[in-house]
């Protein structure tokens, strides 16, 4: 059970894991040990997610997440295939944990009268610096 927030939580069975070869550090470990993992998550088909979670989702994957809603993390940071593991499943989780996040919907302003008026004074000096440029009229 892959704990998201105190609320949802996502099962074993629905996170699919390979393990591929890495490039980075190891030395010739790296050409005989799969150290890579690869998580697949169908977070289309997974009932822990709701509709607007899901949408949110779509936005903060970005190309980590398949046509078919299928998220695809792969981790190849470490030597090892433990921590590679415990790597892409912490950035699956957090993830999914900022798409559980509802944003705050945006309200909007008016300027206030002060910031009218400043603006109308600036724009009045501007003016007055503008209208000293020009030739003298005859």
């Amino acid at each position: 059970m892959l704990p998201i927030t105190d609320r949802i939580a996502i099962g074993d069975a629905e996170i699919e894991e390979s393990f591929i070869r890495s490039a980075g550090p190891g030395g010739q470990n790296v050409n005989k040990v799969a150290t890579a993992v690869q998580v697949r998550f169908d977070a289309a088909a997974s009932p822990a997610l709701s509709e607007p979670m899901l949408e949110r989702l779509r936005g903060l994957a970005g190309r980590r997440m398949t046509a078919e809603g299928v998220i695809v993390i792969t981790a190849n940071r470490f030597r090892t295939q433990e921590r590679n593991r415990a790597d892409a499943l912490e950035r699956l989780a957090e993830l999914l944990a900022q798409a559980a996040r509802t944003p705050r919907p945006r309200r909007p302003t008016r300027p206030t009268l002060a910031s009218r008026r400043r603006r109308l004074e600036a724009k009045t000096r501007r003016a007055a610096i503008k209208s000293l440029r020009r030739p003298p009229v005859d």
